[in-house]
């Protein structure tokens, strides 16, 4: 998981590099460690037999957009405009990679790596979790793998979760997924952009 991390962030650099320009989408995760313990025994304490959980993705800005405005279909097309369901970020495939089981809508799902996808109805969005591989470079012929949601079908999901949805007290610019209230037995899995912000909750399986 670390290592995930630390490429998303070699891919941010690599990309800002050229031409001198930053991303318009830099990438980014978010991540936690836990079932751990603090050894106490050296110089410093360090954290021992921790498993991560993390979401690496893309990190859109709002750049003035109306992000989730419309009604029926229209909604949402800012940020989805014609992909089955929303990569919920940018650029390639938001992943969630856990290295524990994780218990989410009552369903158990095993450690591994899973494309995250969210389903944008108003007022009701729905948490994906599949087996779709993601693409590491737009390849328009490979099939077996997805860029973004694009081709994106349902046969593949592993779990369907309601979000909980709540408008902020204050505009997000940029889109930022974060995993909060964790403790050894769960959290929350959060995204946040505009004034929305979704999250789902997980109880840490066994």
């Amino acid at each position: 998981v670390i290592a995930s991390g630390a490429a998303a962030l070699m891919l941010t650099v690599g990309l800002a590099a050229q031409g001198g320009r930053r991303p318009a989408s830099p990438a980014g995760a978010a991540a936690t460690e836990i079932g751990g313990k603090y050894d106490t025994s050296g110089a410093e304490p360090v954290y021992k037999g921790g498993k991560w959980i993390e979401i690496t993705y893309g990190r859109p800005i709002k750049r003035g957009r109306d992000l989730f405005g419309g009604t029926g279909d229209k909604y949402g097309k800012a940020v989805n405009p014609d992909a089955p369901v929303w990569r919920a970020g940018a650029n390639n495939t938001t992943q969630l990679n856990t290295e524990v089981p994780l218990v989410i809508n009552g369903k158990t799902v095993a450690p591994g790596t899973y494309t995250m996808f969210i389903d944008l109805k108003p007022n009701a969005w729905t948490l994906i979790l599949s087996n779709w591989k993601a693409q590491t470079r737009y390849d328009p012929s490979n099939k077996n793998e997805l860029w973004g949601a694009y081709e994106y079908t349902p046969d593949k999901d592993v779990v369907r979760a309601p979000m909980k949805m709540t408008t902020l007290p204050f505009s997000v610019d940029q889109l930022t997924w974060e995993i909060t209230d964790m403790t050894d037995t769960g959290g929350n899995m959060l995204i946040m952009w505009d004034k929305t912000a979704a999250s789902v909750p997980f109880k840490v399986g066994s």
